[in-house]
């Protein structure tokens, strides 16, 4: 298949059931999937998984065009699930594990999903969240033995390509969450963009990015494609990095937001070439891309991407272009526009707005948000919000979000969300939510707020509360306090004032208090 052909490619080069029984008749003893336990799937493993999941979905009623919710931890079942619902045409819904309170009512209610499977231990969640289209909530336990047997589910009717995979969880910046519908074309050509013929049967990519994410589903599904493997690890850890490329025999990774810089910033070490691993992605780039090639003999290509479009950015290998999200791909056509859509000249900033030669090879819309969608594409073209400037030799370069969003930790944080939940405390009359720089890399957050006349806030209290409403990578690292925030004469927040102090002398920081909020750790097996 041309992956850069303007055609639809047909169902069985990118649907899941198609490809996997390809695999099942050519590769049946080839290793698919490693798992931090040391477990391993073949493909026929995967196949029975994903068959025999069907199939219990089957009974509760699903079917072509349904949605099924998944909010499970990196692991067997969270691949099971998700493959189990593609088999019959149903799709796939992954939950963020942190997701909690107002935040995953919305994603749920959104959804339409009457089915949920679950880990045990974040069912308890649920309680007092007005979930009742919820028809079945599901404890995942693990498979056990499987049967290798088994006829395979026939959905009801024929899986498409253009058909969607996926509604994917994105944060809102101006509003609630949106679920970005994706379809089969859009998944494999994002995956045959990022492996880009350098991937094969021989080679294993690790999945250190959660399956509730288009990063860690396109890199899954790559494999798939290309009948390669994957090695699954909890998360990343610096320390530990180099020895699980060598455990797992990885050869191909991607490394995203600070992951590269704390690799870079190790003590060169004897062992820094001794790894299999020979390919990598890395968004955004360090500085020095060339010499962390160099230090540790991998091949270093970096890209932008969202969860709406299918990597239109790539660079060439060890770019040397500071900062670069790399040149427009083939079959992509993009501009840098104004606010009304007007082109601005080389070198100014203007939002990156885009569209394909193929069909169906970007987003498919908002799922239940039709005004969304509309402005999302208006004038035939997809407006990614983000901001951009053009060099003359091509490269294109991030410049911010013409939005409120927040990235810290790798994660998309909508800053009305946290407002949200930070206005709810009886103590907060008004709050605004803006990123800071962290000297890690990406943003921080910062929470300005005023409270109610007569009453104190205490940051650190606020900060507990908010603890228990918010995932864990959303808690603002510091909590400033003022009379009142500045307002424009329309009565709006001006963010821009509060994001160009930033941290000022009385602002509180809760690591220099010493408190630290960690992600609740799940696991399956």
């Amino acid at each position: 298949m041309d992956w850069w052909s303007p055609d639809v490619p047909p169902a069985e080069t990118c649907v899941l059931g198609p490809v996997l029984l390809q695999h099942l008749r050519e590769r049946p003893d080839a290793v698919y999937a490693l798992f931090p336990d040391g477990t391993q799937w073949t493909y026929r493993d995967v196949w029975a998984a994903a068959n025999t999941t069907a199939r219990e979905l089957q009974e509760l009623g699903v079917s072509h065009g349904d949605r099924v919710l998944s909010w499970l931890p990196n692991g067997p079942d969270a691949i099971r699930v998700w493959f189990g619902a593609n088999l019959l045409g149903a799709i796939y819904v992954p939950l963020n594990t942190a997701y909690r309170g107002g935040l995953l009512e919305h994603a749920i209610r959104l959804s339409e999903a009457s089915v949920l499977l679950a880990s045990p231990g974040l069912i308890e969640r649920l309680g007092g969240l007005d979930v009742e289209g919820l028809r079945h909530v599901i404890a995942v336990e693990p498979i056990g033995e499987l049967d290798h047997d088994q006829l395979p589910v026939t959905p009801d009717q024929d899986v498409q390509p253009w058909d969607p995979y996926a509604i994917i969880m994105t944060s809102g910046t101006t509003g609630p969450s949106k679920g970005v519908v994706c379809s089969y074309v859009q998944l494999a050509t994002a995956a045959a963009v990022t492996f880009d013929d350098n991937f094969g049967p021989d080679d294993r990519y690790m999945i250190n990015l959660p399956l509730f994410h288009v990063a860690g589903t396109i890199c899954t599904y790559g494999a798939l494609l290309c009948g390669g493997s994957i090695s699954i690890v909890e998360s990343f850890d610096t320390a530990s990095f180099w020895d699980t490329i060598r455990a797992t025999g990885t050869t191909h990774a991607m490394l995203m937001g600070v992951m590269a810089s704390f690799l870079a910033k190790q003590p060169p070490s004897d062992r820094d070439r001794d790894h299999p691993l020979r390919r990598a992605g890395m968004v955004p780039v360090i500085d020095d891309v060339p010499g962390f090639s160099e230090r540790f003999g991998v091949e270093i290509v970096t890209m932008f991407n969202m969860t709406e479009i299918s990597v239109p950015l790539v660079s060439e290998a060890n770019p040397t272009a500071r900062g670069t999200c790399g040149k427009l791909r083939r079959g992509v056509h993009g501009r840098l526009v104004d606010e009304h859509d007007r082109e601005v000249p080389t070198g100014e900033v203007g939002e990156l707005i885009l569209r394909t030669e193929r069909p169906w090879a970007m987003n498919s819309g908002y799922w239940g948000m039709p005004d969304a969608t509309a402005r999302a594409w208006r004038n035939g073209w997809f407006h990614t919000g983000d901001a951009f400037r053009l060099d003359a030799d091509g490269n294109y370069f991030f410049v911010d979000r013409m939005k409120d969003a927040i990235r810290r930790r790798g994660e998309n944080i909508s800053s009305v969300e946290v407002e949200a939940e930070i206005l709810a405390h009886p103590a907060v009359r008004e709050a605004a939510v803006v990123a800071v720089p962290s000297p890690h890399g990406e943003d921080d957050v910062l929470a300005v707020v005023a409270p109610v006349d007569g009453v104190d806030i205490d940051p650190a209290e606020l900060l507990a509360a908010l603890v228990d409403r918010l995932s864990h990578f959303m808690v603002p690292r510091y909590i400033r306090i003022m009379p009142e925030l500045p307002r424009t004469s329309t009565n709006k927040i001006e963010k821009y004032l509060l994001r160009k102090e930033g941290v000022t002398a009385d602002t509180w920081d809760r690591e220099r208090a010493g408190i630290q909020v960690k992600a609740e750790r799940f696991t399956h097996r």
